[in-house]
């Protein structure tokens, strides 16, 4: 069975997405073994942080993440810079893959060492979302990649 990982920086606290997370999740457990990998925001005391304050928070998130990562795990990064995928283009990538990991940075993005440390950079459109919303449709779209790949119904 492949591993499939979805590290997140930045708690989940909203009721109604940890709900829908929780329940592809348990699906998910059909197809592959899915972890979430919730890693702590770097703090930033200052709101108006500056750009230095905000590299170094991000530096350390990146530390987080990086260090989480399974040996050989494909890498997969959300980025605003990286590329739309279909469901199909997505089932694709996690079914030629035996570790898949797919990264949700913080507030602040993620850190250009994670960026080019990734094996290939997602998009989920020109919209901005919040993080946790992001989080319940990587996760749902996951498992629709999965159905798709045992070629279930639930795509269609």
């Amino acid at each position: 069975m492949q591993n499939i990982d979805l590290i997140c920086v930045g708690k989940l606290n909203a009721p109604y997405f940890a709900a829908g997370v929780a329940e592809y999740q348990k699906r998910l457990g059909a197809f592959c073994n899915f972890r979430i990998i919730e890693l702590p925001e770097a703090a930033i005391a200052d709101k108006n942080a500056s750009d230095a304050q905000i590299s170094k928070a991000l530096d350390k998130e990146a530390t987080a993440i990086l260090s989480s990562l399974r040996k050989g795990e494909y890498l997969a990064a959300l980025c605003v810079e990286g590329k739309q995928f279909s469901s199909e283009e997505l089932a694709k990538l996690i079914a030629d893959r035996a570790n898949s990991a797919f990264v949700i940075g913080s507030s602040h993005g993620l850190a250009d060492s994670v960026k080019k440390a990734a094996n290939a950079k997602l998009s989920m459109g020109r919209i901005t979302m919040p993080h946790q919303l992001a989080r319940l449709v990587l996760t749902e779209q996951i498992y629709r990649a999965c159905t798709i790949n045992n070629g279930m119904k639930y795509h269609k």
